[in-house]
C-alpha cells in the first residue's frame, strides 16, 4: 500500500479513524472525503507530512464524490446512518461512489455495508443496505463488500450508549432481550478493509459477514457491561407488545428505539452459517473481553477504583 492513495469516503467516522490509521502504517496516502472536512483534522497528526488530504463531498451528489476521488488508487464506502433518508444514503449514495470508481478508473473498491442488508428486509435500514449493495455490484462488479456485525470499540455508539444508561439509571429495561448479536472488533474491520484494498484480485467481488469470536443476546450484552462496569441496576425484559408500542414512538425525546431498528431486532444480527468471514482475510478475531474493560473503565462509580465483578 505504500504510496498509494486511498480515498475513504466518510473517513472522518468511528470505523474511518481505524481504517486511516491501518492505510497510513502502510505508508498509504489518505484522502478523507466527507460533508464536513473540518470534523475530520484529528486525524491529521497521525500522517507525516503530506500524507493526509482532506476534501468536502456529499455521498449525494455524484459531482463532488467524483470530484474527491479523482486520481484514486483505491476507495473506501464507509457512510451509514441509523436514522434519516436510508435511501438516499445507503443505497443511491452507495452508487454514486461505485459509479465514480468505475468511471475514475479506481483498481480498488470497498463497500462497508452490514449483516441483514436484504432488499427484502421489512426494515428501511435493511433494504436500503441491500440496495446499496446491489448497485454497487452492478456499476463496480470487483468491488469487496463486507457486512460487519455491530462494531465495538472505544468510540462507539452501542456498547458504550448501553453502558452509560447502565450507570445513569436504577432501572434498565431490555428492548428484544432475545436478539442476537456477533460483535466485531473496529480494528479488526479496518484489518479486513485494507486487506482487501490491498489485494483486489484476491478478494474483489466477493461479499465477507464480519462478526467476533462471541455471540451473546441483547439480555447477555447489557448483563455483561454492568458486571464490567461494576453497576448493579434493575435490569427488566420488555414484554414484546410493550417494546412494540415504544417503538412506534421512537420519535419522543428519550425513546431508546426506533420503529425501523425494532424491525432489525427481529433478526439476529451474526455470521451467516458458511459465510466468508475475518478469517478469509487472516485476521484473528478480537473477544469483547480483552479490550472493551480498558474504557468501560469510565462508567464505574469510582473509575478504576470500583472492582467489575467476576
Amino acid at each position: 500500500m505504500h504510496d498509494k492513495l486511498i480515498t475513504l469516503i466518510g473517513g472522518g467516522g468511528f470505523l474511518g479513524r481505524y481504517v486511516a490509521q491501518a492505510l497510513l502504517e502502510q505508508g498509504a496516502r489518505v484522502r478523507i472525503a466527507q460533508r464536513d472536512p473540518k470534523s475530520a483534522l484529528f486525524l491529521k497528526p497521525l500522517g507525516g507530512l503530506g500524507q493526509m488530504q482532506f476534501v468536502a463531498a456529499d455521498i449525494r451528489k455524484p459531482d463532488s464524490i467524483a470530484r474527491a476521488i479523482q486520481g484514486s488508487d483505491g476507495v473506501v464506502n464507509l457512510v451509514g446512518i441509523l436514522k434519516g433518508d436510508f435511501q438516499a444514503f445507503q443505497a443511491n449514495g452507495a452508487r454514486h461512489v461505485a459509479e465514480a470508481a468505475a468511471a475514475g478508473g479506481v483498481g480498488a473498491l470497498v463497500h462497508v455495508s452490514a449483516i441483514g442488508a436484504d432488499p427484502a428486509s421489512p426494515s428501511a435500514y435493511g433494504r436500503s443496505k441491500g440496495d446499496g449493495e446491489a448497485a454497487v455490484r452492478a456499476a463496480f462488479p470487483g468491488a469487496t463488500i463486507v457486512r460487519p456485525s455491530i462494531v465495538f470499540g472505544r468510540e462507539d455508539q452501542f456498547v458504550n450508549r448501553f453502558a452509560a444508561m447502565i450507570a445513569s439509571a436504577p432501572v434498565m429495561p431490555v428492548v428484544r432481550g432475545v436478539a442476537k448479536f456477533q460483535p466485531v472488533y473496529v480494528g479488526d474491520v479496518a484489518k479486513a478493509v485494507v486487506a482487501a484494498l490491498a489485494a483486489p484480485s484476491q478478494f474483489g467481488g466477493q461479499t465477507y459477514e464480519l462478526g467476533g469470536p462471541d455471540i451473546l443476546s441483547m439480555r447477555g450484552l447489557i448483563d455483561w457491561i454492568a458486571a464490567q462496569t461494576g453497576q448493579h441496576p434493575m435490569i427488566i425484559d420488555l414484554p414484546d407488545g410493550i417494546s412494540a408500542m415504544i417503538a412506534a414512538l421512537g420519535f419522543l425525546p428519550g425513546a431508546p428505539i426506533t420503529s425501523d431498528q425494532w424491525k432489525m431486532l427481529q433478526s439476529d444480527n451474526v455470521v451467516a452459517p458458511g459465510a466468508a468471514g475475518l478469517a478469509a482475510f487472516g485476521i484473528a478475531p478480537t473477544p469483547m473481553a480483552t479490550v472493551a474493560p480498558g474504557w468501560l473503565v469510565q462508567y464505574r462509580r469510582n473509575g478504576r477504583f470500583t472492582p467489575a465483578a467476576a
